[in-house]
């Protein structure tokens, strides 16, 4: 739509009354470890960091010579659809997103080896998201390999703003690094 964009996201933690309040009403995790897809699960963990980077038309980058890190075939804008809640996402709503945008790429469900998950380390959060995963990925007789899952907030906690950037890095640098 546009010739070059920039997009990133930035969280910093400057009150310490937030974490106080997320502590009491429960919501973090203890030890201070995010253990996404865990049983062990019992909360998320908070974390600083921004990134940000630069889109363009594949075309575009490639005429003028940029260095090319990955490339996105579909992209999307989402909310969590309707919900009972500021911490319960809406599972059906997921796996309608995740099927709308693998047809608008092209994308067999059988053709994705990985997902990097929101995954926060929640009691309920996670399994309402591993069920739409596996609504959409689960039982399709053309997979042959395993579908791998994984969060960067299991390394550098939730960085809430910056929580999708951070997500599409970790991607970007395993892809590059041919490792999980």
């Amino acid at each position: 739509e546009i010739d070059l964009a920039l997009a990133g996201g930035v969280k910093l933690q400057l009150v310490p009354e937030i974490d106080l309040a997320l502590n009491k009403a429960g919501m973090l995790a203890p030890d201070g470890q995010c253990k996404t897809f865990d049983a062990e699960a019992d909360g998320y963990v908070r974390g600083e960091g921004c990134a940000l980077i630069v889109l363009k038309r594949l075309d575009d980058a490639l005429r003028d010579g940029d260095s090319i890190r990955a490339v996105m075939r579909q992209t999307t804008v989402r909310q969590d659809g309707q919900r009972a809640g500021l911490t319960v996402p809406d599972g059906m709503a997921q796996g309608k997103l995740i099927r709308r945008n693998l047809v608008k790429a092209g994308v067999k469900p059988a053709e994705i080896d990985y997902v990097e998950a929101h995954g926060t380390g929640t009691r309920l959060g996670d399994p309402i998201e591993y069920g739409a995963l596996v609504d959409v990925f689960g039982g399709d007789p053309e997979r042959r390999a395993p579908l791998w899952l994984g969060s960067v907030k299991t390394n550098i906690g939730h960085l809430e703003a910056g929580a999708g950037i951070a997500g599409l890095l970790k991607v970007i640098l395993a892809v590059e690094h041919a490792a999980l």
